[in-house]
């Protein structure tokens, strides 16, 4: 028969293992499967032992700085043991932090002596090492959040031809000279002995090449003299040319060596 100071103690309350559909579960169910492999893929997420332990530690809302070592080590040594059940080469370097935490719950268990009241507390280097690699968890997170290339955005790769360069007349000096020296010979022939003073303008003829191009489209070299007019004629009309050439208005071409030379306009020019 229960004593009346049995029975006169409170109930401890069971705190359910699960939620499922708002009811709490407080016990598995007898026919509950667990796939062989659900502890492996479950440590595996974890990157180490400090990772483990930080896990623990913030699911139980633990405080990094005040650690329970009794506590902490005996969830951590639970989650080791199955894992060395299942295998030990994953549970290698747990292992090894299940000695560091086992060692520290010894020294906080041992009495001190008075000498060694300021010593400094067994907890400090696993608080500094678990507080470091917070931060180095929560930096890594903070640049995995920025946008990455292939996962967050395309990288657009666009091919830019180079523009052709503007091809120099194909002209041979030689072949330029030798119509020049035919346009002279026209002129002494048909020279006339008149003493006349005349204001010619270079400009003035390169206005005159520019309106006859714009009509005819192109014109042969020796078109566009008049050697009827005189050799001072001549030269300016040369010069205008030579100069319409420089000024990259007019195109000055030919086939092939010896053959006829002919003016153009360059493309895409307007003559008004």
């Amino acid at each position: 028969m229960m004593t009346a100071a049995a029975a006169a103690m409170p109930a401890v309350p069971i705190t359910p293992i699960a939620t499922f559909r708002g009811e709490p579960v407080l016990e598995l169910p007898h026919d509950l499967y667990i796939p062989p492999d659900a502890l492996e893929v479950f440590l595996e997420t974890f990157e180490g032992p400090l990772d483990l332990l930080l896990y623990l530690i913030h699911k139980h809302n633990l405080d990094v700085l005040e650690i329970p070592m009794a506590r902490l080590t005996a969830q951590y040594l639970e989650y080791v043991e199955l894992m060395r059940q299942k295998s030990l080469e994953l549970a290698g370097d747990y292992l090894v932090m299940a000695a560091v935490l086992i060692e520290i719950k010894s020294r906080m268990l041992l009495p001190r002596a008075p000498a060694a009241a300021a010593e400094s507390d067994p907890r400090a280097e696993l608080m500094r090492r678990l507080l470091a690699y917070e931060q180095m968890k929560l930096a890594a997170q903070r640049l995995d959040a920025l946008p990455q290339a292939g996962r967050d955005f395309a990288l657009v790769q666009v091919l830019i031809e180079p523009s052709a360069g503007r091809a120099l007349p194909g002209v041979r000096s030689e072949d330029l000279h030798q119509a020049w020296l035919w346009l002279l010979m026209r002129a002494s022939v048909s020279q006339h002995h008149r003493v006349t003073r005349d204001q010619l303008s270079v400009r003035e003829h390169m206005t005159q090449i520019l309106r006859r191009l714009h009509d005819a489209r192109f014109l042969e070299f020796t078109q566009l003299f008049s050697p009827e007019l005189g050799i001072a004629k001549l030269v300016v009309t040369l010069l205008a040319i030579l100069e319409l050439a420089r000024e990259t208005l007019i195109e000055v071409t030919q086939q092939e060596p010896y053959s006829p030379i002919y003016v153009k306009l360059t493309h895409g020019l307007t003559v008004v």
